[in-house]
Parts: structure tokens; C-alpha cells; sequence
């Protein structure tokens, strides 16, 4: 039964999509049916439904298709039980797996399962199904369908959902996760036990936060969130903290460029960059920035190093500084520094500088004096690790972009294990204590404020973990500093608009292969695929 003039979408375009916790989503249910009038039955409705349309959307007709999908009791089994309804309507070859008795279904899902066997023939349903007929019919399917768990699990999964995970991932077929893939947590992502491994991921109402953090993010697959109804202004009133960064929210923010404009419209960048060997660096930042839309970009770098840096750019400028023995930038650079960094709209340091003494003592006297927005990375994040009360001195928020290995550094750690095993976290504390937006690179992305808000982005790809990829987010996210947008704007565009860079040159050479300089090139590429608002496919 398809709930009349109501199609699944997903969630609307022209705002951050909110994340929510497990509690958080059940609110909304709740809020949504008492508030609302909308039955529990028919929110089960509609979330079936769109696990439906997804399916067709991705896999094709089901029509003759052998599709298993096993369910639990609860109501993640419930939706389960109306898109076995809905394919078997669609002809599809359909076997429900139902781990549980009939009366222990929840009061919907047991709504669900009764409107099933009115139009399913018995042999089409198995209720506790055995071992071995649990591994035949996982293993004989050509697509799976997870509802056994979804977003109430707080414990180590337990039988017979722990056999039914496992053969199901043994199968080396698709699975589409209802809601979130069984043995994941909600909240964090933790793996209880086990868990499935997802090609997609189909959520409800609102994404929720295991799906991006933890070990959650090599579960998922890709992930759709549809529209089952919850009003927006429910959504809104929630207030929740965190959220997606999407390409398709991004819209609103990018700088547009009017036809009377000039160079300097759009910000004149100072980066301070490079040392021997490290040229390269500041070669990267500087063509990102460009390539985001930056009208003029110098580069302030070590004397011996100009003209190998002039060697490999073209459409930057740059401008010697005073150097150490070691070629480094030596402290004699604070005064010109200074006067740079005054002429110009933005300010990047830290590719590439080197963490030499000397340099060191530089950065740590210039940092205070800057009036302007900046960006530290790299070098920069490793001269900062012991003198961290240099933050507070600074004029404005700064925009830290550490890595897991540079945020243990600053937390005076000798590992990234503990910053991975819980990024959102250690993200939003630092951010807050020490008043930055703070950037932390990696799987999903995460950028904290110091109010406790935080994103976490939806872009990117692991061939984006290799050399250089760090200096050209610094050059993306000090481009649009330039070009008016806050630090708290510029570094969510940044950060979701070179993982979506990232993924559209993956496209063309493939993962494995992919370099910044690669990246780099597809900067305008992305931002034309968010103000065209066409879909993310490879630019011809």
C-alpha cells in the first residue's frame, strides 16, 4: 500500500543537512505522530517506500530478480516487511528471512507482516529460519536487503542476527542497509560485534551521526537519505549542532562574479611558503587558490628559493624574504612579513616552511601581529604543537588544518590512533578550547567551531590520501577568505569543495593513480558542477 500523494525525496537542497542522534531521531518520530497525526504505520510506509525507489533507482526493475531480505522484530524489520510487500507488487523474486516469532513484532511491523501474508504464498516467508536456510537464501540472491537492527542497537549483536550478518556479508552480494547497517552504532559508529557491510545505505528522516564517524564510514556504502515526512520546522527546533557538507549546499555560499569585476573583487592572497625541497608546496597552495577563484595570489618565500618557485608558476607572483643558513625563512622576515601580510585580503602559512628554529621563532612572533583572516597548516600546525597559548593572542579566529598525525602533535600525542578513534570529539574540544576553526583532515572530513558547532563532509575518496592533497585545501580554503566569505564559511566551502575536486578526478584517472595536481585541475570543474546544479559525473 503506497501512502497517496506522498514521494520519498531527498532532503532539501538549499540547507546543511542536520545529523542526528539515535534519541534525537525517535523525538521526531514521536513528535511527528502525535503532533502531526501521522500514524507509525505510515511513517513505516513511506521509509519502505523509499528503500523501494532507491532500489529501482540504483539496481534497475527488481521484476524477476531474486531479492532476500531478512528482518528483525523491531520496527527496521517492520520496514523491511513493506519493501518485501512492494517489490513482491513489482515482481520481483521475493525470500523474508524473519528472525523472530511473529508476536514479538513490534505493533507496526506486526501491521506490516500481516498485510504481507495476505499477498505473499507461505514458502515466500520463513519465520526463525535455520542456519543453513539462512546461508542458501543469502547466498542464491542477487541483492540483499538488511533490516534486522537499524538505529535502537546499543549492545554486541547477538544470534541469530550475528549469523545472519556474517553470511550475508560472505554472500559478495550488494546489500542495501534499512536505516543504517545492522551492528553499527547510531551515535558513534562503533562496530558492536559485527556488522554489515552496505553498498548503500538508505536513512530516514534525517542522516544519522554513526554513519559518517567511527568505523561506521567502511560500513555504509553510499548513503541516501530520503523524506519520510517529518515536518521541517521539527527538524529546525531540534537545533541540532552538526551537519553534512554536501556539494548541493554549497550553492548558497560560492562566490558569484559579476561582469563589472576585476582582480582585485575577488582578494589578493599573501601565502608564506617553501623552503629546500619543499618548493612544491607552495606551488600547490598557490594553484588552488587560484584555480578556486582567487583574482591574485603572492607567494612570500626563502630568497635561494624564488626562482625555483617562479620555475613551476605562472599566474602567481612571489617575493623574496629574508633566509637563514638553511635557506629557511629567518627572523629578519618578521617586519617584511608584516608589511606583506597588511597588503593582502588572506593569509596561508605553514606549506612547506620547515620547523627549523629560527623559522619557528619567526612564525610564532608573526602570528599575533596578523589582522587578517589565515590559514595554518602544515609546518605551520608543527611549530604551534609546544606553544599553543599563541592561539588566544591571535587577532582573529585562525583556521587550523591538521591531519590525524599534526592534531596529535598539538595534543602532545605520539600517536593518531587515539585522534581517529574519536575525531568528532577531539575536533570540537580542541576547536572550542582554543578558540579555532579547526579542520580536521581524513575520512569525512570534520570542521569544528568553538561554539560546538561542527560539519562533517560527505565529499572525497581515499586516492586523496597522498602527498600535497593537505596544501591544496590550504590554497582552496584561503581563496575564499579572499573573497569575502568567514573563516567558519570559507573552510566548510573549502573543505567540501576539494573532496568533490577529489572525487570528479577520480573519476577520470582513477584512485590509485590520483595526485593534488590532479585535484588542482578539477577545482573549476567542481564549482561549476555546484552553480550548474548538474549531477557529479566527469567533465568531458
Amino acid at each position: 500500500m503506497r501512502i497517496p500523494n506522498f514521494i520519498p525525496t531527498p532532503v532539501g537542497p538549499t540547507v546543511f543537512p542536520p545529523l542526528v542522534t539515535a534519541s534525537q531521531m525517535q523525538a521526531l518520530d514521536r513528535r511527528t505522530i502525535e503532533e502531526s497525526h501521522v500514524s507509525g504505520s505510515q511513517l513505516m510506509e513511506r521509509a519502505g517506500n523509499g528503500v523501494a525507489q532507491v532500489l529501482e533507482q540504483q539496481f534497475g526493475s527488481p521484476s524477476g530478480q531474486p531479492i532476500t531480505i531478512v528482518c528483525g522484530k523491531g520496527n527496521n524489520g517492520g520496514d523491511g516487511l513493506v519493501i518485501a510487500r512492494l517489490l513482491k507488487q513489482k515482481r520481483a523474486k521475493i525470500q523474508v528471512l524473519l528472525l523472530a516469532h511473529p508476536q514479538e513484532l513490534t505493533q507496526d511491523a506486526l501491521v506490516m507482516y500481516k498485510r504481507l501474508r495476505k499477498i505473499a504464498p507461505s514458502s515466500m516467508i520463513t519465520i526463525e529460519p535455520s542456519e543453513s536456510i539462512i546461508q542458501t537464501s543469502t547466498h542464491k540472491a542477487s541483492l540483499l536487503i538488511d533490516a534486522m537492527l537499524g538505529t535502537g542497537l546499543s549492545s554486541t549483536v547477538r544470534e541469530p542476527y550475528h549469523t545472519a550478518i556474517n553470511y550475508m556479508n560472505d554472500a559478495q552480494t550488494p546489500i542495501i542497509a534499512v536505516d543504517i547497517p545492522s551492528g553499527i552504532h547510531s551515535d558513534t559508529g562503533e562496530v558492536l560485534g559485527t556488522a554489515i557491510k552496505a553498498h548503500t545505505t538508505v536513512t530516514f528522516g534525517c542522516a544519522k551521526i554513526g554513519l559518517y564517524v567511527g568505523k561506521g564510514i567502511n560500513h555504509t556504502g553510499s548513503i541516501t537519505t530520503v523524506d519520510i515526512g517529518i515536518p521541517e520546522a521539527y527538524v529546525r527546533e531540534l537545533g541540532s549542532s552538526l551537519h553534512l557538507l554536501t556539494p548541493e549546499s554549497l550553492a548558497a555560499l560560492l562566490p558569484r562574479r559579476d561582469e563589472d569585476s576585476h582582480k582585485g573583487t575577488y582578494g589578493h592572497i599573501g601565502l608564506i611558503a617553501g623552503s629546500p625541497g619543499k618548493t612544491g608546496s607552495a606551488a600547490l597552495a598557490a594553484r588552488a587558490a587560484l584555480r578556486t577563484g582567487a583574482g591574485l595570489v603572492t607567494v612570500a618565500t626563502p630568497q635561494s628559493g624564488q626562482s625555483s618557485l617562479d620555475a613551476k608558476l605562472f599566474e602567481a607572483m612571489t617575493l623574496a624574504m629574508p633566509e637563514t643558513k638553511a635557506q629557511t625563512l629567518s627572523h629578519a622576515a618578521l617586519k617584511p612579513l608584516m608589511a606583506f601580510a597588511k597588503e593582502r585580503d588572506a593569509i596561508a602559512l605553514g606549506p612547506g616552511i620547515s620547523t627549523h628554529a629560527e623559522t619557528a621563532k619567526l612564525i610564532r612572533q608573526l602570528l599575533p601581529c596578523l589582522t587578517q583572516h589565515c590559514v595554518i597548516d602544515a609546518d605551520g600546525l608543527n611549530i604551534l604543537a609546544e606553544h599553543l597559548p599563541i592561539l588566544s593572542s591571535c587577532k582573529r579566529f585562525p583556521i587550523l588544518t591538521p591531519h590525524p598525525g599534526e592534531m596529535a602533535r598539538l595534543l602532545g600525542q605520539t600517536s593518531a590512533k587515539s585522534v581517529n578513534q574519536n575525531r568528532l570529539g577531539t575536533a570540537l574540544k580542541f576547536a572550542k578550547a582554543h578558540k579555532v576553526i579547526l579542520v580536521l583532515k581524513g575520512a569525512r572530513t570534520i570542521v569544528a567551531h568553538p561554539s560546538g558547532q561542527a560539519a562533517i563532509c560527505t565529499t572525497g575518496n581515499p586516492g586523496m590520501a597522498s602527498a600535497g592533497m593537505g596544501d591544496a585545501l590550504t590554497g582552496v580554503i584561503v581563496s575564499f577568505l579572499a573573497q569575502g566569505l568567514s573563516p567558519w564559511e570559507a573552510a566548510r566551502t573549502g573543505v567540501c569543495l576539494h573532496g568533490l575536486a577529489g572525487d570528479l578526478a577520480a573519476k577520470r584517472v582513477g584512485q590509485a593513480g590520483l595526485i593534488a595536481s590532479d585535484l588542482i585541475e578539477y577545482l573549476p570543474h567542481a564549482l561549476q558542477n555546484i552553480f550548474s546544479g548538474c549531477d557529479e559525473s566527469t567533465p568531458s
